[in-house]
């Protein structure tokens, strides 16, 4: 296991747009072992604070084998090779009350990021990096 307990890396995106225009833009992802079923993207759009997502990291691992999600984030690879092989963009769809986004990415990259996250937690062992106890109090105390 790595001694460290966070991983972030800065990810070049291409952001899909309507008549398939592409714009390039910089993401940040983010794991840490307090919060070990989650991952964070910061998407730097230009405004003062960059746009943030948290959602499953097993929803981003299996994404690049195939397409997963159901709701607000969907992650698939893009079409595969004649062996079979995933592609070597992933894409990322997220969708919110305030509209879509659809995201293109390195596979590479992504693959790259999760392994240093296995390196920190590995998977299947993330409730043992969950403190129950304090997750519920804090629940009871936001909701008196």
């Amino acid at each position: 296991m790595n001694s460290s307990s966070t991983v972030s890396a800065e990810l070049g995106l291409r952001l899909v747009v309507p008549q398939q225009t592409i714009v390039p833009l910089m993401a940040s992802l983010f794991y840490s072992r307090e919060d070990p079923y989650a991952i964070r993207i910061a998407f730097h759009v230009g405004l003062d604070e960059p746009v943030e997502w948290i959602f499953a990291r097993d929803l981003l691992a299996r994404g690049i084998e195939g397409r997963e999600g159901l709701g607000d984030v969907q992650v698939w690879p893009s079409a595969g090779t004649e062996g079979g092989e995933p592609g070597s963009v992933l894409n990322l769809e997220l969708s919110s009350p305030f509209g879509q986004a659809h995201f293109e990415a390195p596979v590479k990259d992504v693959a790259d990021f999760l392994r240093k996250t296995y390196q920190i937690v590995v998977a299947g062992e993330e409730s043992d990096h969950v403190n129950v106890e304090a997750e519920l109090t804090d629940l009871l105390r936001q909701a008196s």
